[in-house]
């Protein structure tokens, strides 16, 4: 199982994303262009020692992303979605693909994904943190196919 996050902003939030990886299991892919530099220590100090434990893929582009994942479904989560994350049923070999921060993904991208879920939540508020949705996500999808690490 892997996780891809399109175009993110936030150094911090890849860093928290990539620290998740390290510890459950899942590659991560970073689906370019990211709104901070690479190199950006706040990368670092979020995912601290774990990030040498995590397979890291960076692609140029969206497009670059399917060519290399051709094969794996891809599950988008998404506010816009109509089904909850928790009614689907997941694969081991899924890619989860997280949208940026400020706008999710564009509508093309949306257009070309194998499924749209929705991760639950109330009605007055916005959106989950990236970093808290991947977390939730994942472990759902995880304890679905028996993934989760002893």
């Amino acid at each position: 199982m892997r996780i891809a996050l399109f175009e993110p902003e936030i150094a911090g939030n890849v860093g928290n994303v990539m620290r998740l990886g390290a510890c459950m299991g899942a590659g991560i892919d970073l689906i370019e262009p990211l709104g901070f530099p690479w190199d950006d220590r706040r990368v670092r100090r979020a995912a601290m020692d774990y990030i040498d434990h995590v397979e890291i893929i960076r692609h140029a582009d969206f497009s670059a992303f399917r060519k290399a994942r051709a094969g794996a479904r891809i599950v988008l989560f998404t506010t816009r979605a109509t089904q909850s994350s928790y009614d689907f049923s997941y694969r081991s070999d899924d890619v989860l693909l997280f949208g940026k921060e400020s706008a999710g993904v564009t509508d093309a991208v949306r257009a070309v994904v194998d499924a749209s879920v929705r991760l639950p939540m109330r009605a007055e508020v916005r959106s989950l943190n990236l970093a808290t949705s991947a977390g939730m996500a994942l472990g759902e999808a995880l304890r679905q196919t028996h993934g989760l690490p002893g």
